[in-house]
């Protein structure tokens, strides 16, 4: 690639994300459903001009569903450092991923309605919740050694879980039933610990969830 392709290469590039964030501005204004064409106004540009930057609108959506899955993973970032009591980093992770939801309700469901566009055909949705479930087992498992005993259900309960609270939670978004954020934030963390502890309790292990761990950091492990 000679100076002139990359310096191109480049702009494009930084172009691409621009009309990304235009486009979720559009979605979060219009909702799920909204057209390219307001996309394209929301950016200032004509419509045709966006292709000049994408192949076509299937590497647009998938470029936006590509950034939302950052966007959530990130949000969660308080999972991937637990600090605190077992209630502390369960309210944390959950709490984290509620708000989200909450406040960008409208991004969530586009990014479940084009969930299978990503780059490479795979299902979006799925690829963030596999992630999460992994980073999950991988916790579980680092504070299972300070017992010495390996659990074989980790893994399973780590996605069955990330499963409840997203489904439940995705649930919620589109017909609250009466229930405030806080009131369902308690609810799933209350199901999600009930599910932990019984599921420690066949291991022999008791926990309270309200004293706090060792400090030390999975990352270090």
């Amino acid at each position: 690639m000679d100076g002139r392709s990359a310096r191109w290469a480049g702009y494009r590039e930084k172009r691409r994300k621009e009309l990304v964030d235009a486009a979720l501005s559009a979605i979060a204004k219009h909702g799920p459903e909204v057209s390219v064409e307001l996309m394209a106004e929301e950016a200032g540009v004509a419509r045709p001009r966006l292709y000049k930057y994408f192949n076509d609108t299937a590497d647009l959506g998938s470029a936006i569903a590509e950034r939302v899955a950052e966007m959530v993973t990130e949000e969660l970032a308080p999972m991937f450092n637990p600090r605190g009591t077992p209630a502390e980093m369960i309210r944390a992770a959950i709490g984290a991923h509620t708000n989200w939801l909450a406040e960008h309700g409208n991004l969530y469901r586009y990014l479940s309605m084009n969930s299978a566009t990503g780059t490479s055909g795979q299902n979006v949705v799925a690829d963030v919740k596999t992630v999460i479930a992994r980073q999950v087992t991988g916790l579980f498992e680092f504070f299972l050694k300070q017992f010495g005993i390996e659990v074989p259900v980790v893994q399973p309960l780590a996605f069955g879980i990330v499963g409840l609270v997203e489904s439940g939670a995705n649930s919620w978004l589109e017909e609250p039933g009466g229930l405030t954020l806080d009131e369902l934030t308690d609810w799933l963390c209350d199901w999600t610990w009930h599910l932990l502890d019984r599921s420690l309790q066949v291991y022999g292990i008791e926990l309270d969830p309200n004293l706090p761990l060792a400090e030390a950091d999975p990352a270090d492990d």
